[in-house]
């Protein structure tokens, strides 16, 4: 079940207005800080350099928190006036992600579930934004392959509501300083270091609650 902000129209998760300066986030202290390390063993040529200049600010960083919460292990929990994705782990605790959070006007909440998982997805732009675009004089393809700035990033999860593609995802971004802003078009974008890691971590039918 999802509950929408009035005015709710998905743009292809992307947004050319500005965005917001990143919103300090609550202090938890680290259970343990995780590294960014590039990996030179990629199968995907694309996959390698995603780190470097690709790196979220600094307060959106990954790392393990004491995180006591009902939610299943395995449970992805995003707080979206914090800026943070958390995929609740066992004995108490949580690895907490930055993320980028849709602006004003493109706000939802709910649970929905993990329907898809997609490396270097493509990106269809709705005929709106093509439209839209268009006007300012700017041509955008009607789809762009998975590739070095796709806006969808290196990775995708497609968000479900039962059987229905919500047509929201959590993705990854070229523009890791939009990670703890408020940027998108009501996708949860993530640095793609990180939605590489928690591409890993999740299946097909992970519980996704958004609050």
């Amino acid at each position: 079940m999802l509950a929408f902000a009035a005015g709710l129209a998905l743009s292809a998760c992307v947004s050319s207005k500005p965005v917001e300066p990143p919103k300090a986030p609550v202090v938890e202290t680290p259970v343990k800080t995780l590294s960014y390390l590039p990996d030179d063993t990629a199968d995907d040529p694309r996959d390698l350099g995603l780190v470097g200049d690709q790196l979220p600010p600094e307060p959106f960083r990954r790392v393990e928190i004491d995180f006591p919460t009902e939610e299943a292990p395995g449970t992805v929990i995003i707080d979206t006036s914090e800026k943070h994705l958390y995929l609740v782990e066992e004995g108490g605790k949580a690895l907490r992600y930055g993320v980028g959070v849709g602006r004003e006007g493109f706000a939802w909440k709910g649970t929905v579930e993990v329907g898809s998982r997609q490396k270097w997805p493509r990106w269809f732009p709705p005929k709106e934004m093509i439209a839209r675009e268009a006007a300012r004089g700017h041509i955008i393809p009607e789809m762009m392959e998975g590739q070095i700035g796709n806006p969808l990033g290196a990775r995708a999860l497609y968000l479900y509501d039962g059987p229905k593609d919500t047509l929201f995802r959590i993705h990854g971004t070229f523009d890791p300083k939009s990670i703890g802003t408020n940027a998108s078009s009501g996708c949860i974008r993530m640095a793609n270091a990180d939605v590489m890691d928690l591409y890993e971590r999740v299946k097909v039918g992970t519980r996704v609650v958004v609050r």
